[in-house]
């Protein structure tokens, strides 16, 4: 049998040293790359996942407005009269997606010259409905009367008596 002359201690010191250099990580360019590549993706993630949250919050809205519609028609044919408020119809901690409550004026019991809320108006100044008033003030959770505020531009509104309901932008 040959005997190498290599000493036991050596061989294992060899070992060690040649596996710390298979196994060594990344270095500090790639794991910045890394890094760079990371915060692009979410530079472009990040605002589209914002936009479709908005979105949905949108169709939410539309599809809660289209609902109560259908609640207050219906108490319109029971009663013959429309609802003094949400809460007649069971709709008054009724919340729109951005946490708000939704907003109703029976536009033929209101008083159009005294204080409080009037009927939402469109850019020629003219009722946008003769019934009655529904929307959600949006995601800034301010309104004015006027659809052509810049604070109204976010509502989801009903308008033309029910024939429209969406964003008061598109109105």
């Amino acid at each position: 049998m040959i005997q190498n002359n290599i000493p036991r201690g050596a061989v294992r010191a060899g070992m060690r040293e040649s596996m710390r250099e298979e196994c060594s990580g990344f270095s500090i360019i790639e794991l910045m790359i890394i890094a760079a590549i990371v915060a692009m993706l979410s530079a472009i993630a990040v605002p589209l996942y914002a936009e479709y949250i908005e979105k949905a919050r949108i169709i939410r809205a539309v599809s809660d407005i289209v609902n109560i519609s259908k609640t207050i028609t219906t108490y319109n044919m029971d009663n013959n009269r429309y609802p003094p408020s949400l809460a007649e119809v069971g709709y008054g901690t009724f919340q729109d997606p951005w946490g708000a409550p939704y907003q109703y004026l029976n536009i033929q019991t209101a008083d159009s010259t005294g204080p409080g809320p009037k009927p939402r108006k469109d850019k020629w100044v003219h009722p946008i409905n003769s019934d009655y008033d529904l929307y959600s003030m949006g995601q800034d959770g301010r309104s004015n009367e006027a659809l052509t505020a810049h604070v109204s531009k976010d509502d989801v509104i009903r308008a033309n008596d029910g024939a429209y309901i969406g964003l008061a932008s598109d109105f």
